[in-house]
């Protein structure tokens, strides 16, 4: 089976990325220790995770899909190498991956009891 370097992606689809630009993404398991509403904005949490030694800050769309308590000590999987970004004042230091369907969300979570931190390889 061979992959043409030049084939197009259908409507829809996102174009195909190399290996090597995958190796970049810094894709890593996280413990939520507090999630707290934004004040002003009906969808967003901000969320203090742990990465292990390291704690982090996520601002997250998902207010309106999750109670608090559904987040807080759940293992969840971010990306820990996206660019900072302020939301309504708070900066970003990440992203929390999720699954739509376009009717449903749901956060990734690793199925197994893994150590804050840990690498998706």
């Amino acid at each position: 089976y061979k992959i043409s370097k030049e084939k197009k992606p259908k409507e829809g689809e996102k174009e195909l990325i190399s290996y090597e630009d995958f190796q970049k993404l810094d894709i890593r398991v996280a413990l939520v220790e507090k999630v707290e509403k934004v004040p002003k904005a009906d969808k967003l949490y901000k969320l203090t995770v742990s990465l292990g030694e390291e704690k982090r800050t996520l601002v997250a769309g998902l207010a309106q899909l999750y109670k608090a308590d559904e987040l807080t000590g759940k293992r969840i999987i971010i990306l820990a190498n996206l660019e900072p970004r302020k939301l309504r004042g708070i900066t970003s230091e990440g992203m929390l991956l999720a699954a739509d369907d376009g009717e449903n969300v749901s956060i990734l979570v690793p199925d197994k009891d893994i150590s804050p931190g840990s690498t998706i390889k």
